[in-house]
């Protein structure tokens, strides 16, 4: 047995000490880290138990992303990204599934960076891909609704298309007035989601959904009704059994430093258990209320004694190479650290933000250009200045990280972005097509560039990725080299790619299809404000 199988032994100590999780070292091409099997098992297990706790309903608070959790991939190596709708499918017809969506972050347009689109699209979205998966939303659930005019628009659009949907206010007396919280005119006020299920699922697009104020409201609802209802929470991170300083969970406090969250030693749990377990702040500043609230709904029974008695999370137990998940970790974290660069440069973060991913850089021992692409795109963007011998503009570098470790780079010319020029150096040479031959013939590039200036009226000539990626698939219809090449796209899914400018929008679009783990240096490719 290794000592990744004995510490990580349910029969084990649950806290995983420094020692016992060994120290960083270097990540190889394939290593997997997580054991997507072992997770299914024991976290379907351990929700059940739950229900089983409360006889007649559960009600689970399900953060993080349903689908698509890329952060939780590149953390921990080998995870799969949808493997908690895996979950879902599980747990069969035991359970229902609630939506829950700020109003204000309708009203307000709030992004989901990594697929570019809002929530209440990322929610349609939701509810679209559960249905691809054999799994039906018992309804959506607008919190903190005040008739915000783009949340009325975006109720009547799912009623009009056969969903169901609850409103829920901003709850009167939250949240120190307990008295009034739990009463007809805070949780009581709101509308009441029917169901027969043991199980209700309550989870929605990004954090601060109205989520928990959800579930209480439900609670609220059954005790009055005799239902003695229970409530728990399902958090992937960060994982309460492995360090406090682990790279995993600091990674977690990357992604989120925007938000101001931080991890720390539940100190609840520790006084009950005079055990370690790590949770996070928000859970621990609202427990007392938590408890106060859940006493005065069950008349006197608050369920747990700590907020980690309330979470369900088995993730830790699935880590089955800790060495790979801390290095990888790391390289989160140093992901964050660009994209908070330019957050800031491009107005969308604070100086505070960037600072703080900053110390946990430091604190690793690391450097920005600890990621591999990061010198490879800066000297390409030098290389191309030193071509061109010192004329005026601005030199774009970008480079790729294959899968076996092959480290290609391109940079922007006359005829194409930085990122057209490196997805085309990185097809042919998994192509194994040699450098002379042309993927985009001529005749091809400069239809496009009269197109765009002589009937389009841009300003712009060279190609960006998507419309390279357009091209592409055009000469492919008569080039066997660029049929040859297309086939070898999907094999940059997943590759590192670091430019040094931010991308233009048609570059980050061409990215983000090919899913590539992008970073940028925070310079901008143009010296105009407005970028098409």
């Amino acid at each position: 047995m290794t000592n990744n199988d004995s510490y990580l032994d349910l029969s084990k100590d649950l806290y995983l000490s420094q020692e016992q999780t060994g120290k960083a070292g270097g990540i190889m091409t394939g290593t997997i880290a997580f054991d997507n099997e072992k997770y299914l098992k024991q976290q379907t297990a351990s929700i059940l138990e739950r229900v089983e706790r409360f006889n007649k309903r559960l009600y689970l608070e399900f953060g993080g992303k349903l689908f698509h959790d890329y952060h939780a991939a590149r953390v921990l190596p080998g995870y799969d990204p949808n493997v908690k709708v895996r979950l879902l499918r599980e747990l069969g017809n035991k359970a229902a599934i609630l939506l829950c969506i700020y109003a204000g972050d309708i009203e307000r347009k709030k992004m989901r960076a990594d697929f570019g689109i809002t929530y209440d699209s990322d929610a349609m979205k939701l509810i679209d891909n559960l249905k691809d998966w054999g799994l039906d939303v018992l309804g959506v659930v607008i919190t903190r609704f005040e008739k915000q005019p783009s949340a009325v628009l975006f109720k009547n659009k799912l009623e009009r298309r056969g969903v169901t949907v609850y409103t829920h206010t901003y709850t009167k007396g939250y949240p120190t007035e307990v008295d009034t919280i739990v009463s007809n005119e805070g949780y009581g006020a709101n509308s009441y989601v029917e169901t027969e299920k043991p199980l209700v699922i309550v989870t929605g697009p990004g954090p601060g959904s109205g989520k928990l104020a959800t579930c209480l409201s439900q609670l609220y609802h059954d005790y009055r009704r005799g239902i003695k209802a229970g409530y728990a929470k399902f958090e992937t991170f960060p994982i309460w059994n492995i360090p406090l300083r682990h790279p995993v969970n600091i990674a977690y406090e990357a992604g989120t430093a925007d938000l101001g969250d931080f991890n720390l030693i539940d100190p609840f749990h520790l006084e009950a258990y005079d055990l370690k377990a790590v949770n996070y702040n928000r859970d621990v500043d609202a427990f007392p209320v938590l408890r106060r609230i859940l006493e005065k709904i069950t008349g006197g029974e608050a369920f747990y004694k700590s907020p980690t008695d309330m979470g369900v999370n088995c993730c830790g137990f699935a880590i089955v190479d800790d060495d790979a998940a801390r290095e990888a970790a790391k390289q989160e974290v140093i992901r964050r650290y660009f994209r908070y660069r330019c957050e800031y440069a491009i107005g969308l973060a604070d100086r505070e933000t960037v600072q703080r991913v900053e110390l946990f850089i430091k604190d690793f021992g690391l450097e920005p250009e600890s990621r591999n692409v990061v010198q490879p795109a800066r000297d390409a963007a030098a290389l191309a200045e030193k071509r061109d011998k010192g004329n005026e503009g601005i030199y774009c570098g970008a480079a790729i990280e294959l899968e076996d470790g092959t480290i290609i780079t391109g940079s922007n010319s006359p005829l194409m972005h930085a990122a057209s020029s490196l997805v085309i150096h990185a097809i042919k040479h998994l192509g194994g097509i040699p450098e002379k031959i042309k993927l985009l013939p001529p005749n091809i590039t400069d239809s496009i560039r009269k197109l765009k200036t002589e009937i389009l009226d841009e300003t712009a000539v060279s190609l960006d990725l998507n419309e390279s990626l357009i091209a592409l698939g055009i000469s492919a219809t008569t080039n066997p080299a660029a049929q040859l090449a297309i086939k070898t796209l999907k094999d940059l899914k997943g590759c590192e790619v670091h430019m040094t400018h931010i991308p233009t929008p048609g570059d980050e679009v061409g990215l983000r299809r090919l899913g590539v783990n992008l970073t940028s240096d925070p310079n901008f490719s143009t010296k105009n404000l407005f970028i098409a």
